[in-house]
Order: C-alpha cells, then sequence, then structure tokens
C-alpha cells in the first residue's frame, strides 16, 4: 500500500464517564410485621437518532524501551495501546460510498529537565490490524520509519499517518467493531542527552 495523505472532513469523538451510585441503608426495628414486595419495570424504546461510528484506545499512555541500541543510533520500542472503532449504525445511516480512516501523529519529545527536543521525525511505528472483521475490509496503514532512517517513508510521525482503514462503512457495519495497534520505535543519534522525555501521540477517527 502507498503512503497515505488525508484531508479531515469529519470526526466522531466518543467519551465515557463512570457514575458511582451510592446506597446507604437505613436502621430497621427489632420486630418485623411482614414484608412487601414491590415490581420495579422500565421500558427501553430504541433509540430513535441512529448508531455512531466512534474509537476508543485502552490506555492514555505508553512507555518506550531501550532495545536494539547500536553504537551509533539509540533505539527504543513499545506498543501502541488498542485502538477499537465502534459502528453502531444501520446500513441505511451511512452515506454511500463513505469509509472510515483512523490517524496518528506525535508532538516532539520535550525533555523533562530542560534538554533539547527529540523531534518527532525520529518516532515511527508499524501498523497492525488485530481483528480486521470477518470481511477482512479493514487494513492496516504503512508503516513508517524515521529520519534516522532511509527510503520515501521515513519520515517518522510529524504529519497524520494512517493507522487503518476501511474504504466501504456500509458494507461492515454489521460487524460493529475492530481493533487495531501499532509496534513503536524511537531512534536517536548515540549522541542524545540522557533524560525523560514526553511526547503526545493524538489518534483522530475520520469518514
Amino acid at each position: 500500500m502507498n503512503r497515505h495523505k488525508f484531508l479531515a472532513r469529519g470526526a466522531a469523538v466518543s467519551t465515557a464517564a463512570a457514575l458511582l451510585l451510592g446506597v446507604a441503608g437505613m436502621a430497621m426495628a427489632d420486630q418485623n410485621h411482614g414484608d412487601q414486595d414491590v415490581d420495579v419495570n422500565v421500558g427501553i424504546t430504541e433509540v430513535v437518532d441512529g448508531g455512531v461510528l466512534a474509537m476508543s484506545v485502552a490506555g492514555t499512555a505508553t512507555a518506550l524501551t531501550e532495545d536494539g541500541s547500536t553504537p551509533a543510533v539509540r533505539q527504543f520500542k513499545g506498543t501502541l495501546p488498542t485502538v477499537t472503532v465502534t459502528d453502531t449504525r444501520s446500513p441505511d445511516e451511512i452515506p454511500p460510498g463513505a469509509g472510515w480512516y483512523v490517524l496518528g501523529t506525535s508532538t516532539d519529545f520535550a525533555g523533562g529537565a530542560g534538554q533539547p527536543a527529540i523531534s518527532a521525525s525520529h518516532l515511527g511505528w508499524a501498523p497492525r490490524v488485530i481483528d480486521g472483521g470477518e470481511s477482512g475490509q479493514v487494513t492496516e496503514g504503512d508503516r513508517v520509519d524515521t529520519s534516522m532512517d532511509s527510503g520515501s517513508n521515513a519520515v517518522g510521525l510529524v504529519d497524520q499517518e494512517l493507522l487503518a482503514l476501511t474504504q466501504n462503512s456500509g458494507a461492515i457495519a454489521s460487524e460493529g467493531q475492530w481493533t487495531a495497534n501499532a509496534d513503536l520505535f524511537l531512534r536517536t543519534p548515540a549522541t542524545v542527552a540522557p533524560g525523560n522525555y514526553v511526547a503526545k501521540l493524538t489518534l483522530s477517527l475520520f469518514e
């Protein structure tokens, strides 16, 4: 697959919050004069607004650890937390010819003690579809190498790069859910200043 560049035309964002409900027990009298049951009924109607296309990520942080360094290049590896795309829409709710895609881009790595930043061009990834559905119409993006490497795709995660996509949302909507992640690798010169660094990798879902 050739390297992809996309224009953002729309986005679906899903958020979730947990609400804890506490129930305090009341003191009861010593003598019980009988129990009375109460049936609790609820009617749940169909959602009239239709389904949604949404993305979730299984974690808000990941760590890279040194692995495979050479005398000339320091290398640090890790894994992107699993990304899940969920589509609860019916096929007739999806525009004809629509497809969704997940893109990722990184900031530079900022030094925690004021050391010079490491450009996002030093961070690469190798996307991997974990569950692409029975149809196999969800595919992973190309490997993106770093500026320490050679080749046309040795650019790092400076711009938005493709993690996964489908070109026909309507055909696979019935599958409901798909997952992907990526191997992450940071490559720097051996002379990189020691210390802790942090970058923010932003993932976006578009259709």
